[in-house]
């Protein structure tokens, strides 16, 4: 029961609890639709090849299948005129209860096609939440609450790598631990579902939005960052996998990743009033390309788990970057620009796994797909540092 119903009780700061629900329904919406409805592949990727329901070169296709889902979805946000609401918690819903359904078939093909419906959910509720809380907080003159808001998929991240460290400690096999995980995603969707918004500001649903030469160039940066980090995020389980004979000590990857995610989140968050965002993201995507590059530079455990801290740092940092210069960038629809990154992100991350697959194909390994996202990431961060002509706003 909240404090509004209580008789003769009213909250002492009502704008307070709009921003404190507004952020914790931003981020738990996250952890659903990115930690448990996408990135839980990651970790099911060794237990679902250890149970001979894929091989190293159909997780690369299945993983494929979620970024065009992704994708599509992506398109289609950023041309919706009204029902938003109805489409996040579509979005949400649906990447919920797909991810639970996925415990309930080995079948490849059903696989895929839970791999894109999760894919399009989650890219309906990712943009239409990060968009509201976004415009909410900024307007209740919450900037760092507004920039936590990207710790959703960091936290979700941890949990389902947990999870996995978890149910590896019972060598559970991949059907259980999909239904671990959409259990949960289920309990987050519930959780919030009350406190999502209605409709969205009624100026996301009429203003169009400009890409100015600013934006394009951050477009071609973020898809850059989109195919560049997708590899290692979406194997980064397997590589553990093969160099450890121990899975609980290869469990223990995922979750540090997701750990490192957080950190870099609030790292940002504390250094925001004293850098410049162009010239920061600049930096942090050469610095994940250098992380990729670790994998194939330092082969081992070492060059792994150094991998996994500078990649895990970088990955929501650029994202919240990535953000945070298109607010600064976009006089018009916001929702419509953050749909427009979104797609070009997804693009990335869609060629990341056809990539792998061809490399494992040709080459019978990953490393020359690491070698190509860690230019691309390093190509991307040279993008926007480049990019001085364009007139540096401020929020």
């Amino acid at each position: 029961m909240s404090a509004e119903s209580l008789p003769g009780t009213q909250p002492r700061n009502p704008s307070q609890r709009v921003r404190l629900v507004t952020l914790l329904t931003g981020i738990v919406t996250l952890v659903v639709v990115m930690g448990m409805g996408r990135f839980s592949l990651t970790p099911q990727i060794p237990l679902m090849i250890a149970d001979h329901h894929l091989s190293l070169s159909s997780a690369g296709v299945l993983a494929a299948m979620n970024y065009i889902g992704y994708l599509l979805g992506a398109l289609q946000v950023s041309r919706l005129r009204q029902h938003h609401a109805r489409y996040l918690k579509s979005g949400l819903l649906a990447t919920a209860l797909v991810t639970l359904l996925s415990g309930f078939t080995a079948d490849f093909t059903l696989q895929c096609l839970f791999r894109f419906i999760a894919g399009i959910g989650g890219a309906w509720a990712l943009i239409l939440v990060t968009s509201w809380t976004q415009m909410v907080l900024a307007a209740e003159g919450a900037p760092r609450m507004s920039a936590a808001v990207f710790t959703g998929p960091g936290i979700g991240i941890t949990l389902t790598g947990v999870l996995a460290w978890l149910m590896a400690q019972f060598h559970l096999h991949d059907a259980t631990a999909w239904c671990v995980y959409g259990v949960v995603a289920l309990a987050g969707a519930l959780l919030v579902w009350r406190a999502l918004p209605a409709a969205l500001p009624a100026r996301q649903q009429t203003q169009a939005a400009t890409m100015s030469p600013a934006l394009k160039r951050l477009l071609i940066a973020y898809t850059l960052a989109g195919f560049g980090y997708i590899l290692p995020a979406t194997f980064l389980s397997q590589m553990a996998h093969s160099l450890f004979a121990s899975g609980q000590r290869a469990a223990l990857f995922w979750p540090l990743f997701g750990v490192a995610a957080i950190a870099g989140v609030l790292l940002v968050i504390a250094c925001a009033p004293r850098i410049n965002t162009r010239i920061s993201l600049a930096l942090v995507m050469m610095m994940q390309g250098l992380g990729v590059a670790a994998v194939v530079m330092l082969p081992g455990a070492g060059g792994l788990l150094l991998a996994t801290v500078v990649i895990g740092l970088a990955f929501l940092s650029i994202m919240q970057l990535s953000m945070r210069l298109a607010r600064e960038l976009t006089s018009g629809n916001l929702a419509k620009t953050v749909a427009v990154l979104t797609s070009g992100y997804a693009t990335g991350q869609l060629i990341g796994p056809l990539v792998s697959s061809a490399s494992v194909h040709l080459f019978a390994s990953l490393q020359p797909a690491l070698g190509l996202a860690a230019a691309g990431l390093i190509a991307g961060g040279w993008i926007v540092l480049q990019a001085r002509s364009a007139p540096e706003q401020t929020k």
